[in-house]
């Protein structure tokens, strides 16, 4: 009978019981010898070079929440409340509170990171962070990010808040959208919301006024203006057209600053940009760019032409 026993089963959950007794142990242990421990240090870090809190203001949250820490048994230093009341502040996205055996208090501050700034229709100013929550503007820093101005409705009440218009949440889209596309971070530098309620991007180079309109289909958008640029900007050249009108997924409308008409074709074994000629009156002067991204239709078309 004693052969069909597991003992190996059996040992090894007597080494479970023997190791969380010891762990047990140690931590009773640790428990009583913190309770003698007397804070000596502070440690703050805030990683990263922008900074929106600085270490005067995250003293001051300590003082007014704990008091003076440095000499007073660890025990009585509530460091749950010290990290509840980091986290109130508007700048912070989180904040770790932990203390060690040899009496050094660790804070540990990640801020949070802006994307845009917003400037809307009754002139509030705020940022809308990476996760897409507002926040306040700082007297102690400013962020190099994309502005945003214009038709804009949505309010700022003074603290962090989540977004409430289909508005505010495009244009934090198309900022994400921006900030991690190497190339439209260099080129966009501008959000504007016109009266039509259109975003429109305002470039570094060139004076055109690129219509957006939503965030809907945002990529298909900024990859048919990235085949405008390769293909139809070497051609007609960086001042010919006033405004660049990238709303519709299928086409790009641009309206030219002069009254000549162009006609012509932009070659490419990417996606075709058809240049047409359109005969209106000289103020509303458009040429229609026909993007067609169906390469076997394009292959049949090329031999038809033929």
């Amino acid at each position: 009978m004693l052969k069909n026993i597991n003992w190996r089963s059996i040992m090894k959950g007597f080494a479970w019981v023997i190791s969380l007794g010891g762990l047990a142990v140690l931590m009773s242990f640790v428990g009583v010898k913190q309770k003698s421990v007397t804070c000596k240090n502070v440690k703050i870090l805030i990683p990263g070079a922008d900074n929106f809190i600085e270490r005067e203001e995250v003293d001051a949250i300590l003082s007014q929440s704990q008091g003076k820490l440095v000499g007073r048994l660890l025990e009585q230093i509530n460091l749950e409340d010290i990290e509840k009341n980091m986290k109130s502040n508007p700048y912070i996205a989180s904040a770790t509170v932990y203390a060690d055996m040899n009496g050094v208090i660790h804070i540990k501050i990640n801020q949070r990171e802006p994307i845009l700034r917003v400037i809307n229709s009754g002139d509030q100013d705020f940022y809308i962070d990476r996760g897409g929550l507002k926040m306040p503007v700082s007297g102690n820093f400013t962020a190099n990010v994309l502005v945003a101005n214009g038709k804009i409705m949505e309010h700022f009440s003074g603290k962090v808040d989540t977004l409430i218009t289909k508005m505010a949440a495009d244009l934090y889209k198309t900022a994400m959208f921006i900030k991690t596309d190497t190339l439209w971070d260099s080129q966009i530098e501008q959000l504007y919301v016109n009266d039509k309620n259109d975003i429109e991007l305002v470039p570094r180079v060139g004076n055109q006024r690129i219509i957006l309109g939503s965030a809907d289909s945002l990529a298909v958008k900024m990859d048919n203006l990235l085949a405008f640029y390769k293909q139809a900007m070497p051609k007609v050249g960086w001042e010919t057209y006033k405004s660049i009108n990238i709303k519709y997924t299928n086409q790009i409308v641009c309206e030219k600053n002069k009254i000549d008409s162009l006609t012509g074709k932009v070659k490419s074994t990417e996606p075709i940009i058809e240049v047409a000629s359109k005969s209106t009156k000289a103020v509303d002067s458009l040429i229609r760019l026909e993007i067609r991204k169906d390469k076997e239709k394009i292959k049949t078309d090329t031999k038809k032409n033929k």
